[in-house]
């Protein structure tokens, strides 16, 4: 989308949601998060066990804007022409600044790999896994992925293609609700709990659909739609729940609470908060517009944070403050990049267009 939403809670749970995961990835790779972990063992196991959640927060909000961007397509006639030009506008959207992050971190892992043996900086990119990565293909061919995170730019591109084939398909909202909820119930009590389909949109479609039935269920004036979209909502919320006596799937039921956050509290204004929170509203403005190109950039950040922590040997002293330190200094960076990269490229790409 060309600005951030008008909207407080989806603009602050992405700015949470690109830190969370950035602070995970921190948390799992490299010297530096072995030292970390020696300083901070509850906090750094927390971020390695559970940060990785924030993926299901990004992909409930996910299918909430991408029906909320794709719903002015429904009416019209469909044709194989206008999905297929909906799908590359999707395609070129995300690619611009996602290729110039993965051409970064490729300099980045090479010089990692002069200073650093490890395995997460990986082996040299061949030609044929970056194209692969350029076309959002590299799971599916089982390829090792560049940068932490691409995965999931694949994974969006899949379930966008996947929601604008259905809404373009289906004459009747109601008819959409229906597909979406037996393929979200599909996903969460089968092919979620499988990691033989992660490279697949039916792995994420039960958090996506969440998202997609929640913008169905509040932004219709046609009751009909608004009530089973919010049936279909609790009805999967009740699914989740008694699948739990089973087995707890605790990335399922933070889906469905964040769900309903957006349902009850989507709509809150940025002007209801008033006018004293003026600073922190701006902040959360700023870091939703630029969280993509974070969430994209972090990860070259953390090769050379940890090339810089062997190279010069300050690993040797065994120093976990010095780690923490490394670790907020990769934010800060990343933050930076992260607002070069979304002026430079991200924002004059919004003009590509089929």
């Amino acid at each position: 989308m060309k600005q951030s939403s008008p909207f407080l809670l989806i603009d602050f749970l992405r700015v949470f949601a690109a830190l969370l995961i950035i602070l995970h990835h921190l948390s799992s790779y490299g010297q530096i998060a072995q030292d970390a972990l020696t300083v901070l063992p509850g906090l750094m196991n927390w971020l390695f066990e559970y940060g990785r959640y924030a993926v299901q927060i990004f992909l409930v909000m996910a299918g909430y804007l991408a029906a909320q961007s794709l719903t002015r397509y429904a009416n019209v006639k469909f044709s194989a022409q206008g999905l297929l030009k909906v799908i590359l506008n999707r395609y070129l959207r995300l690619f611009t600044p996602y290729a110039a992050a993965l051409i970064l971190t490729m300099a980045c892992a090479y010089i990692a790999r002069f200073w650093v043996n490890d395995e997460f900086v990986g082996e040299s990119e061949t030609l044929s896994q970056f194209l692969a990565h350029l076309f959002f293909i590299q799971g599916i061919l089982g390829l090792d992925s560049i940068s932490a995170g691409a995965w999931y730019i694949a994974i969006d591109w899949q379930l966008y293609s996947v929601l604008a084939i259905l809404l373009i398909s289906f004459p009747r909202y109601q008819a959409v609700i229906w597909v979406i909820s037996v393929l979200a119930v599909s996903s969460l009590l089968f092919f979620n709990r499988s990691g033989i389909y992660e490279a697949y949109f039916i792995y994420f479609i039960g958090s996506y659909g969440l998202g997609v039935l929640v913008y169905l269920a509040k932004s219709f004036e046609n009751q009909g739609v608004n009530r089973l979209a919010k049936i279909a909502l609790l009805l999967i919320g009740l699914i989740i729940a008694i699948s739990s006596f089973q087995q707890i799937w605790l990335r399922n039921f933070l889906a469905w609470f964040v769900a309903m956050a957006l349902l009850f509290w989507g709509n809150q204004s940025y002007q209801s908060m008033g006018e004293g929170k003026s600073a922190f509203l701006r902040a959360v403005t700023w870091g939703s517009q630029r969280s993509y190109c974070a969430f994209l950039i972090h990860f070259a950040f953390i090769l050379l944070a940890n090339t810089l922590y062997i190279a010069t040997g300050m690993y040797a002293h065994e120093s976990g403050a010095l780690a923490i330190a490394f670790m907020l200094g990769v934010v800060g960076c990343s933050t930076i990049a992260a607002n070069y990269l979304y002026r430079a490229v991200e924002v004059p790409a919004l003009r590509l267009k089929i």
